[in-house]
């Protein structure tokens, strides 16, 4: 059993912020990027976000293009990737858009708020327990065993810490807007955490390249970079 290879997907602000504390959400990259961001959508077995995303944006999460979503039937894969999030407390309304649309669905939560989230949910999605905690670890295992080689994290900050801090990013495509948020309480890209490599170690710089008016770069984060 082999763990997908898990790649991170975000964009900030200048300052760091994945939005702002406004009601509606804060776009940051253009509609270029927006493509660019289906496409790789369509290239990954799965996509993942978390509950705040969630219950924040209440997004559909799907591959866009009819096109991409022909070209992945055609290569025996069903057209949606399979969607997951993860929740610790399982509070999460069955009437969200992420349930209703795109294929399978998968739910990773506690042991002890499986039952609750398998009631709410019935047969909307499969609700899988780790333990007495959210084990990430376990998470990719089992999704391992479904098949999913290759993940794409697209947050929030809760989320992107988690996984990050816990040195299980295999690629991260970080897009910079060109626009500062400057509020204290808006949401931010990372978290403080115990970072493994914190800042003794650089990560490998990929790709770095324009799409319109942001920056697109590709960082490899268990590389070394060689500067």
């Amino acid at each position: 059993m082999t763990r997908p290879y898990v790649l991170l997907s975000v964009a900030t602000s200048i300052d760091g912020h994945i939005d702002d504390t406004s009601p509606s959400r804060l776009l940051l990259s253009n509609a270029e990027d927006f493509d660019r961001v289906d496409q790789v959508r369509a290239e990954s077995d799965a996509i993942l976000i978390g509950a705040g995303t969630m219950r924040a944006d209440n997004p559909r999460l799907l591959v866009n293009s009819e096109e991409r979503r022909a070209a992945r039937e055609a290569d025996g894969k069903p057209a949606y990737p399979l969607k997951v999030t993860i929740t610790e407390s399982g509070d999460l309304d069955p009437e969200l858009k992420f349930w209703h649309h795109g294929g399978e669905k998968v739910a990773y939560t506690t042991d002890e708020a499986a039952p609750k989230l398998r009631e709410r949910l019935t047969d909307l999605a499969d609700v899988v327990a780790t333990g007495p905690g959210l084990d990430l670890g376990a998470l990719l295992d089992d999704l391992g065993r479904r098949g999913i080689r290759r993940l794409m994290v697209e947050g929030g900050g809760h989320v992107h810490t988690a996984f990050l801090s816990q040195d299980l990013v295999d690629e991260v495509h970080l897009v910079v807007a060109p626009l500062v948020v400057g509020e204290a309480d808006a949401p931010r890209f990372l978290r403080a955490a115990g970072y493994p490599w914190a800042s003794s170690r650089r990560m490998k710089l990929a790709e770095a390249r324009p799409i319109g008016d942001v920056v697109f770069m590709r960082y490899l984060p268990k590389e070394e970079s060689d500067a």
